[in-house]
């Protein structure tokens, strides 16, 4: 039976050291992500927002506290194990696309493919697949110099996409965007939710970004602050 939190954090705690001084970061947090959910963290340069979500995301262990997501521990996982459930589990998708610059719009989405055991004519109708969901069919052989910003963005979703993750986490990503291509960004992501139920956590500045989650977690100095439920931040 499917677990109805994807996510769960408790009495998570995360610090830094800064030459010999110890700097707290994230102080007992704990909280839960619905599957299904759009959930975007905000707060102040500093308040801990991108250290949460490399946490989720299994980059970075806590010092204190447990992570569950879709029933793993991931916090008593090894390195290894935490490398290979990243493969499975996650997709990143980021605020400067991560793209290979002498790959195409094919290749770069193929990559996380690699490490599986895909035949290549399956990896092949995985790509299609995903390009044509971010309706870029007809982008597929051009290079990411040949493509606009918000392009490169989809290419990015789509290599998020291609391994059916069960979370996606969006560092900022529509931060280096105008704002019609932030838009199709942004009601993409919706769609990857509403129509094929993923849960995406998203690290954004921009209110009108946030307006677009379902869910906005507030964070300040390392500490939750306001979680606001559903509609409540659009009002």
């Amino acid at each position: 039976m499917p677990f109805t939190n994807i996510v769960e954090l408790q009495g998570v705690s995360k610090s830094y050291h800064r030459g010999k001084q110890l700097v707290p970061v994230l102080d007992n947090i704990s909280f839960a992500i619905a599957r299904g959910e759009f959930l975007a963290l905000m707060g102040p340069s500093g308040s801990g927002k991108s250290t949460l979500l490399n946490l989720i995301a299994g980059i970075d262990k806590p010092d204190r506290g447990t992570i569950l997501v879709n029933g793993t521990d991931i916090t008593a996982l090894s390195e290894t194990g935490l490398a290979s459930w990243r493969s499975a589990s996650v997709g990143f998708i980021f605020q400067f696309y991560n793209l290979i610059p002498v790959l195409t719009a094919a290749e770069n989405v193929e990559l996380p493919l690699l490490l599986t055991g895909l035949s290549r004519r399956k990896r092949k109708e995985h790509i299609e697949t995903v390009l044509s969901l971010v309706n870029l069919s007809d982008r597929m052989d051009h290079y990411p110099s040949e493509l606009s910003g918000g392009q490169q963005q989809r290419v990015a979703i789509a290599r998020a996409m291609i391994a059916d993750p069960d979370i996606l986490v969006a560092d900022e990503p529509t931060g280096d965007l105008d704002r019609v291509s932030a838009g199709e960004i942004l009601s993409l992501m919706e769609r990857l939710v509403t129509d094929f139920g993923k849960t995406i956590i998203m690290v954004t500045h921009d209110p009108k970004s946030a307006e677009k989650a379902g869910r906005v977690v507030h964070l300040e100095k390392g500490e939750l602050v306001t979680t606001v439920p559903p509609a409540a931040h659009t009002s």
